[in-house]
């Protein structure tokens, strides 16, 4: 650790796995930490070029994603508790730093119900107000993507299938679809789908199932031939072939007297040696 920066795993509240963030101890600030990785890329340090290439960007999180993981699993017991005792957790021990963050108890009003016994507060996970609160989240989003000039329907018509132009200018469902979706990245699928029908969203559509296979059925049973083939191996299929239907000049020939006339195989004939 240095300069009060503490890289810390904690887990992901989308995916519920671990995560590397950073804390600024100092600025009591949280940092999710980004990493760009491309296939051939290096780092000229000095006189060396070394591989890898990694580039690591920290920006700053908003913790109460964080929070939200161990609010919504504290509020299966249904009752209020303190916040002391809801961010606890065995396999990621330094979730109790999320606690040293400034202005804890300001944003906790956005996603708890909150209660005072003897001046200690206890906090029990809100439903409806993380979803409004969410949706603010997404409002804001949309205001920085148009700020900042981002096309987003190609995006949004590529990813998620939604109906449409994909030569269309940007439309403002298309600013808040895709807003959704990078909001998604930090809450678990299930708040994911409640947010996207408090805002109206519309479904994905789904694609067509692919048309079945023309193949020829395979069976293991034999396969048995529906017509008799043995027919053309029958003795009788010369007569067959003499009694099918003659042109007129083979008729013409039939009639006339061949006698004393020699085959035309006698021509061929090999000759017998003196």
């Amino acid at each position: 650790m240095k300069s009060g920066l503490m890289f810390v795993k904690l887990v992901n509240p989308c995916s519920g796995e671990g995560t590397i963030y950073l804390f600024d101890l100092c600025l009591q600030q949280l940092f999710e930490i980004k990493v760009f990785k491309e296939k051939h890329h290096s780092w000229f340090i000095d006189q060396s070029v070394q591989s890898g290439g990694l580039l690591h960007f920290a920006t700053p999180m908003d913790p109460l994603f964080l929070l939200l993981h161990y609010l919504r699993k504290a509020d299966k017991e249904g009752k209020f508790q303190p916040l002391d005792q809801v961010v606890l957790d065995d396999t990621f021990p330094n979730c109790i730093l999320l606690l040293r963050l400034p202005d804890l108890e300001k944003l906790l009003q956005h996603v708890t119900e909150e209660k005072e016994v003897d001046k200690k507060k206890y906090y029990k996970y809100s439903k409806e107000k993380t979803i409004k609160w969410l949706g603010k989240k997404v409002q804001q989003t949309v205001s920085a993507l148009k700020t900042n000039n981002v096309n987003v329907s190609a995006r949004v018509q590529a990813t998620a299938f939604f109906s449409g132009d994909p030569f269309s200018s940007d439309k403002e469902e298309d600013y808040v679809c895709y807003a959704h979706g990078l909001i998604s990245d930090y809450i678990p699928k299930e708040l994911s789908d409640d947010l996207a029908k408090y805002l109206k969203l519309p479904e994905p559509s789904v694609p067509l199932p692919s048309p079945p296979s023309k193949k020829v059925k395979v069976s293991d049973e034999p396969i048995e031939a529906k017509e008799d083939y043995t027919k053309f191996n029958r003795k009788d299929l010369k007569t067959e072939k003499k009694n099918s239907k003659m042109t007129a000049a083979q008729k013409a020939l039939a009639k006339v007297d061949k006698s004393g006339m020699k085959s035309i195989d006698s021509f061929f004939a090999t000759k017998n040696k003196k």
